[in-house]
């Protein structure tokens, strides 16, 4: 699979459909369309043991994927340039790991997706996962949309473009339905019609499936905690904890991808994580023996229900949750 930049009026990038490949419409004047086309972002030798230990036979989805990160990914300036021969390594197989933290069948949240680190990636390797990608940015959610689509992942995630902060107060105006449903339950849902710039079809239509739930969308079933909020680069841990926590059902936890200073972010946000309702934050290391160097990540559960988010938070069925404490 091949891609080419477009252009709409006055140089801007349309929004969809993404896929060119050399029989769907591509340049047939180009010599080096067709057979024999490099894939942008191949997947290194030294990686595919790895790959396939934590893809195993939906690597081709993960492969598909990261040709749409190195292809309209970067044209869209959701990846860098500098980072195509990273994809892999950097950002495909150091977010698969943190899937050895998810229980099966959990609900995940992933705050900040952007181009889908690491939620895309966690429902490429786990099909078992429902997965709602949050994120504000309406180009950044058009193309998670779109991906979704693409990747045929629309059974198990949906993208909400809203931001993190909002999403509680939405939910106790929206309502919600106690019944907590697995990934192999759950459908996408998406409102009828779309806004202009929304994907499209070379005909015209829009799929229906390729546009974002807006807030005021979000049906009543998909009002409900998280057992598991996840985000990767995106703030300092305890701004993180303010906008995630309340994301996430009493006794789940957040994963947050973080970096070499994350013992520092520790130290620093501890005080406020635990004001926040959450536990004393704990680094893990993911992917010991499979990547190098491993993912880190800290772990901190949601211990207790503070603030405005305590009237609505939901009384978990999950056995191994605790009952929240008043």
């Amino acid at each position: 699979m091949t891609y080419r930049p477009m252009s709409g009026p006055g140089g801007e990038l349309p929004p969809g459909p993404f896929p060119v490949s050399p029989t769907d419409g591509g340049d047939s004047s180009d010599p080096a369309a067709g057979a024999g086309a490099v894939p942008a972002a191949p997947l290194p030798a030294e990686l595919a043991g790895p790959a396939r230990t934590l893809f195993g036979d939906r690597l081709p989805l993960a492969e598909a994927y990261a040709e749409l990160l190195a292809g309209p990914g970067v044209v869209r300036g959701l990846i860098g340039p500098r980072e195509t021969p990273r994809i892999w390594d950097r950002h495909l197989l150091n977010c698969a790991v943190v899937a050895e933290l998810i229980p099966s069948g959990s609900s995940v949240v992933d705050v900040g997706s952007g181009a889908g680190l690491p939620g895309i990636v966690l429902a490429i390797a786990r099909p078992d996962l429902a997965i709602m990608l949050v994120e504000p940015l309406a180009r950044r959610a058009v193309f998670l949309a779109e991906v979704v689509t693409a990747l045929e992942l629309g059974d198990s995630v949906t993208v909400l473009r809203a931001r993190a902060e909002e999403i509680p107060a939405a939910w106790r105006r929206t309502g919600r339905n106690s019944d907590r449903r697995t990934a192999s339950d759950r459908r996408l849902s998406v409102p009828h019609g779309s806004e202009p710039g929304s994907p499209a079809h070379p005909g015209g239509s829009v799929e229906p499936e390729s546009v974002p739930v807006e807030l005021s969308d979000l049906p009543a079933e998909l009002c409900v905690p998280a057992d598991i909020v996840t985000a990767r680069a995106v703030a300092p841990l305890d701004r993180l904890a303010g906008w995630c926590l309340p994301l996430t059902a009493p006794g789940g936890r957040l994963l947050a991808l973080k970096g070499a200073t994350a013992a520092d972010e520790v130290a620093n946000a501890a005080t406020a994580v635990r004001r926040l309702g959450g536990s004393q934050p704990v680094v893990q290391q993911c992917g010991m023996g499979i990547v190098e160097p491993p993912t880190t990540v800290v772990e901190i559960v949601r211990e207790r229900v503070v603030g405005a988010a305590r009237e609505s938070a939901p009384r978990s069925t999950a056995g191994r949750r605790s009952k929240p404490r008043r």
